[in-house]
C-alpha cells in the first residue's frame, strides 16, 4: 500500500485503531478521523513511530456534512486524494424500542449510515476519475440479523449493507470496489 492514501473513520480506538495500524504496517499514508482529536493525535504519533510512516489526525463529526467536506479537503491537501476509505465510525445504544426516542434514533442513523454516505460522497468522484479506489464499510452482524434492544443500530447497519451493495453495483465498471465487513460484538 506504499504511496496509497487511506482514510479511516473512528480511528482513535478499537477496530478503527487496529485497521489503521494494519494499513500503516503495509505502508499506507494515513488520515485518522474521529471526534476525539487528542486520542487521534496520540494514535497518529504512535503509528508514525512504530511504522515509520505518515499519519495525520483530523477531528470530524461524520454526521455533519460541512465538517466532512472540510475534513476530506484537508486530508487531500496533505496526502492527495484518498484511494482507500474505511468507514468504521459508529455508535450503539441499547434500549427497548418503546424507550428509544427520536433524537437517539436519529443520532444512531446519522453516525452509522448518513456519515458513511457523506464520506463516500466526498471521495468517490476522485476515485472513479483515477480508476482506483477501495471503500470498506464496517457494518456488523447486526446488519445481517436483528438483535433485541438495539433496533436503531440494527436498522442503520442493515442500511449500510444495502448502501454497500448498491454502490458495488453502481461502481462495478470502474476501478473502485465497495465491500462491507460484518464483525460481531467487539
Amino acid at each position: 500500500l506504499r504511496g496509497k492514501h487511506a482514510v479511516v473513520t473512528g480511528a482513535s480506538r478499537g477496530i478503527g485503531a487496529a485497521i489503521a495500524s494494519t494499513l500503516a504496517l503495509h505502508g499506507a499514508d494515513l488520515t485518522l478521523m474521529s471526534r476525539n482529536e487528542s486520542r487521534l493525535r496520540e494514535q497518529a504519533a504512535m503509528l508514525m513511530k512504530t511504522h515509520n510512516g505518515k499519519a495525520q489526525a483530523i477531528a470530524v463529526d461524520i454526521a455533519q456534512p460541512e465538517q466532512v467536506s472540510a475534513a476530506f479537503a484537508r486530508a487531500a491537501d496533505q496526502f492527495g486524494p484518498p484511494q482507500i476509505l474505511v468507514n468504521n465510525a459508529g455508535i450503539a445504544t441499547a434500549a427497548p424500542i418503546g424507550k428509544t426516542d427520536l433524537p437517539k434514533w436519529q443520532e444512531v442513523m446519522d453516525v452509522n449510515l448518513t456519515g458513511p454516505f457523506l464520506c463516500i460522497r466526498a471521495i468517490v468522484k476522485e476515485m472513479t476519475k483515477g480508476d482506483y479506489g477501495r471503500i470498506v464499510n464496517i457494518a456488523s452482524t447486526a446488519g445481517l440479523t436483528g438483535y433485541g434492544y438495539i433496533a436503531a443500530y440494527c436498522a442503520a447497519k442493515h442500511g449500510l449493507i444495502g448502501l454497500t451493495r448498491a454502490l458495488a453495483r453502481e461502481l462495478a465498471r470502474t476501478g473502485v470496489t465497495v465491500n462491507a465487513v460484518c464483525p460481531g460484538y467487539t
